[in-house]
């Protein structure tokens, strides 16, 4: 910015008649170079935070981790609300139409015949939407629990319009994911001897 406005200082002094074309293009750069900054600047700053989110940016592991404008991003088709009765979100061999993120509360997950509970601050549907394929599970929302909604169709909208969306997205749910495998535990009916798992390795 500084040089930009020496060289119109440059432009005005340095012949007789300033040169007003050198100082019309330089002035279009500066104006040009601070708009791109604010941009950046507003993209990293918290002011770029929506109000309505605020508070899941500041407690929800994973989402400090994108910057305040990708996460504005984010959050702009997403759809905050609490459950008064048990919803079921997902259903096993179904397609699927939506991803979830569990503020708080928890949710059921029957799978394969089996059923478990899960946390909240977790993703719900995100195999379904990385895959695009039908829901591995069944999964119900527990009574009084607060969830973030989003249409796939929106999100998938969303990333090909901006890459920067789809890389927040996807960094998010491979977060989930990997936690999710952290917390994984086989069922003991289904462990090998360990003499046979030992072969495998």
């Amino acid at each position: 910015l500084i040089g930009t406005l020496l060289y119109i200082w440059y432009y005005a002094v340095a012949a007789d008649a300033p040169l007003w074309v050198a100082i019309w293009v330089s002035a279009a750069n500066l104006v040009a170079n601070i708009i791109g900054l604010s941009i950046l600047i507003g993209a990293k700053s918290r002011v770029a935070l929506p109000s309505a989110f605020t508070d899941i940016y500041d407690r929800c592991p994973g989402f400090q981790d994108l910057p305040p404008g990708d996460f504005r991003m984010l959050m702009k088709t997403a759809r905050r609300y609490t459950s008064d009765t048990e919803i079921t979100l997902t259903k096993e061999h179904q397609r699927g139409e939506k991803l979830f993120f569990i503020v708080d509360g928890g949710v059921r997950v029957e799978k394969l015949g089996q059923s478990f509970d899960m946390p909240s601050q977790i993703f719900v549907g995100e195999v379904a939407y990385l895959l695009n394929r039908n829901s591995a599970a069944t999964t119900i929302l527990k009574a009084g629990s607060e969830v973030i909604e989003w249409e796939f169709n929106k999100l998938r909208a969303g990333s090909r319009k901006k890459s920067r969306f789809k890389l927040a997205l996807e960094a998010l749910i491979s977060r989930d994911l990997a936690q999710k495998v952290c917390l994984a535990v086989e069922p003991a009916s289904k462990r090998l001897p360990y003499s046979v798992r030992l072969s495998f390795d």
